[in-house]
């Protein structure tokens, strides 16, 4: 066992209050800086399954002391479409289960990806210190530190005398920034199975909470045309880039016609030579969406822009993707878990805001299946998906003590849930 495990292994050392975990948990935070730094130095892209078992490994180490189950996952390859059209399929890493006290008669399910949007590839890899509360690095604020953040109220959980209350599972799944594909089923099921959820995505930068979430779906439109020579026969050919460009401006129209739905043309490939009239071309684009029935109004009018483009004599489309995570509509029991932790966040000195955000995660899942759960639990930090990404480090302890209030506060009877 590393030492870090041994800090967060439980013994015989329950706490009287919860001002003992508070500082207990400041504590241990303080030793976790050098443990951030190299998971954040661990490549842990979506398509790097290494990294990501490894990421995963580092983290199940300091859950295992206390976790009556450890199950890791194989995940089905990821699908996608290439730049001729082609469909191939990607390995993932593994998703990590843990499950502790599954009859208990609270059950509470905590979640946080393994992967980052950073390629082994790219040249954002290393953590480095701003200053001495702010670190930049790769995924340190999404989502390595809020599994940090997980860790710590999990760990002061199960030193509270009243733990046997309480029954929890974690996943940690490998593919949450390539939209969940092959771990939704995962969330789902967890779902059916769990009280409430609590999700580690970085807060704000101001430290607030997202409330309601849009959905979001990608879709990728393969176009086939004829080539031809283009000086020779041009008129023989059927320019695939020229109905792709046809098709993206009618996309492109699309936003603005419902409140609150956007369209985001997001990559073209298409042509070869110059004098070939290309016979294929790529577009792919992201949608989100604010109410569920944004859904299927943009699949009607996609279904009708591809049938008036597949009568076109000589023209072959093909669509694949679709809606991943529908929109998150702040339900009674996520609002009530939002007043429980507004609660605990006062007491800690913190003025939660919740508003509502574009982005998605998979609080959105979670909701979806009927599972109230809040999703920006982890550590305060900005500029996610850049090489400018940072967070405050003080923020691990002050968003740990957070969620092991609420967690401490059910388990001895001092708040309830339903």
């Amino acid at each position: 066992m590393t030492t870090i495990a041994k800090l967060l292994a439980t013994g015989n050392a329950d706490f009287d209050s919860v001002a003992d975990a508070d500082v207990w948990i400041d504590n241990a935070a303080s030793s976790l800086r050098d443990e951030l730094i190299a998971l954040s130095n661990q490549n842990s892209g979506s398509f790097n399954p290494d990294g990501v078992n490894a990421t995963g490994a580092r983290l199940s180490a300091l859950l295992i002391p206390f976790a009556a189950t450890v199950e890791k996952i194989t995940l089905p390859d990821y699908l996608s479409t290439g730049d001729r059209g082609e469909r191939g399929s990607r390995p993932l890493g593994q998703a990590v289960r843990l499950r502790q006290r599954p009859d208990a008669p609270l059950q509470i399910f905590l979640g946080g990806h393994l992967d980052t949007v950073f390629a082994i590839q790219h040249p954002f890899q290393e953590a480095r210190h701003l200053s001495d509360d702010v670190l930049n690095g790769p995924g340190v604020a999404d989502l390595k530190g809020g599994l940090l953040v997980m860790t710590l109220a999990l760990a002061a959980l199960e030193r509270s005398p009243h733990r046997d209350r309480i029954g929890w599972e974690v996943l940690m799944n490998p593919d949450e920034e390539i939209g969940s594909q092959a771990s939704a089923p995962l969330l789902r099921e967890a779902a059916t199975r769990n009280h409430f959820g609590l999700i580690f995505e970085p807060a704000y930068p101001d430290g607030g909470l997202a409330s309601a979430r849009k959905g979001s779906g990608n879709f990728d439109l393969v176009i086939e045309g004829r080539a031809a020579h283009a000086g020779r026969n041009p008129e023989d050919g059927r320019n695939a880039i020229a109905l792709a460009s046809e098709l993206a401006l009618a996309l492109h129209r699309l936003n603005g016609q419902r409140p609150g739905l956007t369209l985001n043309l997001g990559y073209t490939h298409g042509g070869g030579a110059l004098n070939i009239v290309p016979d294929r071309a790529v577009l792919k684009f992201n949608v989100r969406t604010s109410v569920p029935e944004d859904e299927c109004w943009l699949e009607e009018q996609l279904d009708l822009l591809l049938t008036r483009a597949n009568d076109r004599e000589g023209f072959k489309l093909s669509r694949f993707g679709g809606f991943t995570r529908p929109p998150k509509i702040v339900s009674a029991g996520t609002a009530r878990l939002q007043s429980l932790l507004g609660d605990c966040g006062r007491e800690l000195g913190l003025d939660l805001q919740f508003r509502p955000t574009g982005g998605c995660c998979d609080g959105n899942n979670l909701a979806a299946a009927g599972l109230a759960n809040v999703d920006n639990l982890g550590v305060v930090g900005g500029d996610i998906h850049s090489d400018r990404e940072w967070m405050r480090f003080s923020s691990l302890a002050e968003r740990a003590k957070l969620s092991a209030r609420l967690l401490l506060g059910l388990a001895d009877g001092s708040r309830s849930w339903g």
